[in-house]
């Protein structure tokens, strides 16, 4: 039987203006497998992002529970330390934006999750090296962000994103703002993490062709959603 990944069962996130209330999801279930690839589509506003959000642990469902390997780990029962902690050794994440630090190097921003953890800078920086040699990106390793195009910084973001070996990656169109030859390589980057090392995808896309090439699609409408 295949290990389980996470299991989100009757989510709710509800925002909240003055005198009004603004349900965004709307009581989502379902589960992720180790191995699996899924893509989430649907239209804006959906609540697509916010979906994601709460799955990673960076914002608080209003209601419902988010469980995590076979442990059954309950996400929002941890302290907000422990949450942290939690968020950096087991989930990898890659937005549109890749918010890599335009001060440090590429291989510096790789190695972030590993000195938050803890690890000696000597241990990191190997981890790193061997991750943006797998992303085609040994000889980019001094250059800091700017110097890097955008599918060169998307793929930093990639080598970051699997630094702590993490059970599950979190995408929000990742693709959004590359071309599509870019968009190409760092899904098939993704996809190679995945049938290599094991590691859950669950990624946000609005592009059919990315979404086409992930094993299951669930679409979603109006806060829920369905398999399609």
């Amino acid at each position: 039987m295949s290990e389980l990944v996470l299991r989100a069962r009757d989510l709710h996130k509800v925002f909240e203006k003055k005198d009004s209330k603004l349900p965004i999801v709307k009581g989502v279930s379902f589960d992720l497998m180790k191995g699996d690839c899924v893509a989430i589509m649907g239209s804006s506003g959906a609540g697509k992002s916010t979906l994601l959000h709460l799955l990673g642990g960076l914002d608080r469902p209003t209601s419902g529970d988010i469980y995590f390997g076979p442990q059954l780990v309950n996400l929002w029962k941890l302290s907000d330390e422990d949450l942290s902690r939690f968020r950096n050794e087991n989930l990898g994440f890659i937005f549109q934006f890749h918010y890599l630090l335009p001060e440090f190097t590429a291989l510096e921003n790789v190695m972030m999750p590993a000195l938050i953890a803890g690890e000696t800078k000597e241990s990191a920086s190997v981890r790193a090296l061997e991750l943006l040699s797998y992303v085609g990106l040994k000889d980019r390793i001094e250059h800091r962000p700017a110097e890097l195009s955008g599918g060169e910084q998307q793929r930093v973001a990639i080598a970051r994103s699997v630094m702590m070996k993490p059970k599950l990656i979190l995408a929000d169109e990742m693709t959004g703002n590359l071309d599509s030859e870019n968009g190409r390589r760092v899904i098939d980057l993704l996809l190679n993490l995945n049938q290599e090392l094991g590691i859950a995808i669950l990624l946000v896309t609005h592009d059919h062709h990315v979404a086409g090439r992930m094993k299951r699609v669930l679409t979603m409408k109006d806060g829920k959603i369905q398999t399609s």
